[in-house]
């Protein structure tokens, strides 16, 4: 599938990137199940929300340079907000993976680690 996406500047939007690791897509909350990337809504401090934003706009980038796939299939369906736990690939390569090759963001372990210093 493939979309315009852009920043998500509220809740009406049903297609759209919330952040850099959770999007929007036709009203669902996805998050990307294999990163994790620094907060921009709770950040601990102002570089972890630079940081955030960096990895958001670099998602909506990735997002519009084509189609991709949303793959489900890799344990649990939700998390404890309710978003689909999902990979985004594109030609057999996760966004996700490519957010973490540049820096943007680091492998999901199961446990959130502090951005600041």
């Amino acid at each position: 599938m493939s979309r315009d996406f852009a920043v998500c500047r509220g809740r009406g939007q049903p297609t759209c990137v919330v952040d850099g690791d959770t999007i929007r897509y036709r009203g669902e909350r996805i998050r990307l199940l294999d990163i994790d990337t620094p907060e921009i809504f709770s950040p601990q401090c102002a570089s972890e929300r630079e940081w955030g934003r960096r990895a958001m706009y670099r998602l909506v980038e990735l997002l519009n340079q084509g189609s991709f796939e949303i793959v489900a299939g890799f344990g649990n369906d939700r998390d404890v907000y309710g978003r689909q736990l999902r990979r985004l690939v594109r030609n057999g390569n996760s966004l996700g993976d490519m957010l973490v090759e540049e820096g943007l963001a680091r492998r999901w372990t199961g446990m959130r680690g502090g951005w600041c210093g």
